[in-house]
């Protein structure tokens, strides 16, 4: 396990079996979300009642994450099935599954740029091999193979054509991974 972890018995005997179930339960949460979990601190906790039911249990956890924490904690007098210590720590497990993936979801969303796809012309085409060449606007050569071209016929390609490119290193250096011809509707250049 990458994170420290810390777990607090309350108001009951400390137990090995619930300490290897919660320890396996942060681990999962370690590999789910690798490098985002910076400390967790978990709280199993017996509550005495009066009641005609069961006593309950009450997990709490709090997950410290970059810039913030993450506090679950399933409230024994909600759900009676937490007559269970071990469905209150499931849930309460769970319940950390989820605010995580909605974190991590929030911290893609707030770092996701969306690139402006390259801009070039065909230079060559080689219909009998299944490729052509473009030049970029700072003079780089680019291969793209038939197969890339998105919105047009390859075979209808011409010299001299604009075209629009996702570039990715491919096995002899740079190759376009999507081609598509620039018609009335293409994307403005960005200017410096």
């Amino acid at each position: 396990m990458k994170i420290p972890f810390q777990l607090t018995f309350r108001d009951m005997e400390h137990s090995d079996a619930v300490e290897a179930d919660v320890r396996k339960r942060v681990e999962k949460l370690d590999n789910y979300f690798p490098e985002i979990i910076t400390g967790c601190r978990v709280v199993v906790e017996y509550h005495h009642q009066h009641h005609h039911q069961g006593n309950l249990f009450h997990t709490r956890i709090d997950l410290t994450v970059p810039g913030d924490e993450l506090v679950v904690s399933r409230e024994p007098n909600k759900n009676h099935a937490h007559e269970s210590m071990h469905v209150s720590i499931r849930d309460a497990f769970d319940a950390a599954t989820r605010q995580l993936k909605t974190y991590t979801d929030k911290l893609r969303h707030r770092t996701k740029r969306h690139a402006t796809p390259l801009h070039g012309q065909i230079v060559s085409l080689k219909p009998d091999e299944d490729f052509g060449r473009i030049v970029t606007d700072d003079g780089r050569e680019i291969y793209f193979h038939r197969h890339s071209v998105i919105n047009q016929d390859f075979d209808q390609l011409d010299v001299g054509q604009e075209v629009r490119f996702d570039e990715e290193t491919g096995d002899a250096g740079p190759q376009a991974s999507t081609v598509k011809v620039v018609g009335k509707h293409h994307i403005p250049q960005q200017r410096p």
